[in-house]
């Protein structure tokens, strides 16, 4: 089932509920790329990693 059609790439929906991004010649868009379009048509939400606490010094031994 086609979502959003665009003159570069097609958005389809996979019967187990996630997205497929075709190339306007027939391949498949995968990776980054396929990540930017989700995202741009407001389909997926790329959530950033959360930063890591600095590590605490340890005390020197005596």
């Amino acid at each position: 089932m086609a979502i959003k059609k665009a003159s570069d790439y097609t958005i389809e929906t996979r019967r187990n509920g996630r997205f497929s991004v075709h190339k306007r010649g027939g391949g498949l868009i995968n990776g980054e790329e396929k990540t930017k379009i989700l995202q741009a048509a407001g389909k997926v939400k790329v959530l950033k990693a959360k930063a890591k606490p600095a590590p605490e010094a340890e005390a020197p031994a005596t």
